[in-house]
């Protein structure tokens, strides 16, 4: 079969990459043609979602990949991931022992693409408005330990910290912090369109049609300034329709790369094929899938709901009729892998029991059976999703404690829908920003969370994260999130469902693809190259 497998085994906590038949890396592109790669991630911009690739709103994997090749971050995720490293800094450092005082030096002469030079002011400018701005999204909760930014001089900035967070370096190496022009972007309002300006390894240049971006050209960045080898001049980000019109691209050679997200029948036929032009590379990711609730909803207020549901759902049966060995049973937010990682939904509801579900609903006074509707996004994370909710609605319903309807609606309707609380339950995925726990507990619990819950655990949020993050050794902060992850498990604001690997696949005169995606499904184009077909 024309398959390659990165096997990335736990280490602290992180993963850390031996690689066994990679795709090859660094040897360039040889042709000037770009590397055409395609993706069924959508770009709109809407009414309710005017500036989709302004980093300081931007908050979901698709636009965040676009970002990262273009914005440059102070710090950096390193290749095979680990602890994140300077990239726009020549050195960040915590410089008390208390973990509130973080100080970065610059870079000596660091340039936006078009030559401007990049001073201290303009990180600062770049957190500040972030900050300021306060984006529906949610994203500037990533910095919400951060009371003030002070620079010194041209090249020093520092970062007065509320309280210890010793995940901050990681935080740094999100697009939200990705640092800005201040000529490009105002600092009171969002930047509209698909526009993006940076010192990252590209420029972008975008295609729009009927008020979508349907490719985006990179184009190596002669000014960039930094760690990453880019192995290539050009690049073409391409979006398709869905991942059967991606698959037919390939075939027939108009595109070198299929990213995210292919169906689980394509992961099948190309893991099963002998010979070929095409190439399928899978390694392990830290992507999980969930229901969430709106606590406030009259459906669902009563926690004994959302406790039969969580006692109801066979994770086994739905991974074995939809997607195979491509994904594994979850019972927890934060996924296998991770340190500080717990089965606490197991621990609490053990194997799926309809007698059970019904004691609780009967002990709570709940007539049944419930009538809800699940939502769903058709075109985020691919195709199978529907197939995904049909089994969940069927597991549910033959119950006979529920009576239940699912309902699918495009991401650039969905999403401002759950924002607004329109949706009793919904359905989600979540590419982590950063490959730690902090990163699946406070996005969904804490005060500003990006699915605006109305869910809020004091001690979650006053006691238990800011313990965690305190712990510069990550498993010395496993007891605090251990604990949080129980609360969730009784609570059930969210409902973890599964875990899943990542694939890419190409055309195999593609160099490169074994670093092409790392464990938080960060797209870095900068690692492909053109050899030569085998």
């Amino acid at each position: 079969m024309n398959r390659k497998t990165l096997v990335l085994p736990a280490v602290a906590g992180l993963l850390a990459p031996v690689l066994a038949a990679c795709g090859g890396s660094s040897s360039g592109s040889n042709s000037g043609d770009p590397i055409v790669v395609g993706t069924t991630d959508r770009f709109t911009a809407t009414k309710d979602a005017p500036a989709p690739l302004d980093p300081a709103y931007a908050y979901d994997v698709g636009s965040w990949n676009i970002l990262r090749q273009t914005v440059q971050t102070l710090m950096t995720q390193p290749k095979g991931d680990g602890d994140p490293v300077p990239e726009a800094a020549q050195s960040c450092s915590f410089t008390d022992s208390g973990n509130e005082r973080y100080a970065c030096k610059l870079r000596d002469g660091l340039k936006f693409a078009n030559g401007d030079a990049i001073t201290a002011a303009d990180v600062k400018f770049s957190i500040d408005r972030a900050m300021s701005i306060k984006a529906d999204s949610g994203v500037f909760a990533l910095l919400s330990t951060v009371d003030t930014v002070e620079t010194q001089g041209d090249r020093e900035v520092i970062f007065h910290l509320k309280t210890a967070d010793a995940t901050f370096p990681y935080k740094l190496s999100t697009p939200v912090a990705g640092i800005l022009n201040p000529s490009d972007y105002d600092k009171g309002k969002l930047r509209d369109g698909f526009d993006v300006d940076g010192s990252g390894p590209y420029t972008m240049t975008p295609s729009i049609k009927d008020g979508d971006l349907v490719s985006a050209t990179f184009t190596k960045n002669p000014n960039y300034k930094g760690t990453l080898k880019v192995n290539n001049d050009k690049v073409e980000l391409r979006t398709f329709a869905d991942a059967d019109a991606m698959g037919t691209a390939i075939d027939k050679g108009d595109i070198d790369v299929m990213t995210r997200t292919m169906s689980p029948a394509q992961i099948n036929k190309l893991d099963g094929q002998t010979g070929g032009s095409v190439d399928l590379v899978d390694m392990p990711g830290l992507e999980i899938r969930y229901l969430a609730f709106n606590t406030d909803a009259g459906t669902v207020k009563t926690k004994a709901v959302r406790e039969a549901m969580a006692q109801l759902i066979d994770r086994g049966e739905l991974i074995s009729k939809v997607y195979g060995s491509q994904a594994q049973p979850l019972y927890s937010l934060v996924p296998a892998t991770i340190t500080g990682h717990s089965n606490s939904f197991f621990n609490k509801y053990g194997d799926p029991s309809v007698s059970k579900a019904k004691a609780m609903m009967q002990a709570a006074g709940i007539s049944t059976p419930v009538k809800l509707t699940l939502h769903y996004t058709t075109d985020h994370y691919g195709s199978a999703t529907k197939q995904e909710f049909e089994v969940l609605q069927k597991q549910l319903n033959d119950s006979g404690l529920f009576d239940v309807s699912i309902q699918g609606t495009p991401w650039a309707e969905f999403r401002p829908a759950e924002q607004k609380g329109t949706y009793d339950v919904y359905g989600m995925g979540w590419f982590p920003d950063f490959p730690d726990a902090d990163n699946y507990i406070a996005p969904f619990l804490d005060k500003d969370n990006f699915l605006g819950s109305p869910y809020a655990n004091t001690e979650i949020r006053n006691t238990l994260i800011p313990e965690s993050r305190r712990e510069a050794d990550r498993l010395s902060a496993s007891k605090s999130i251990t604990s949080i992850q129980d609360i969730v498990a009784n609570d059930v604001p969210v409902l973890p469902l599964w875990q899943g690997k990542q694939y890419i696949a190409a055309r195999n005169d593609i160099t490169g693809t074994a670093y092409a995606l790392n464990s938080s499904s960060t797209l870095q184009l900068w690692e492909l190259g053109r050899g030569s077909g085998s």
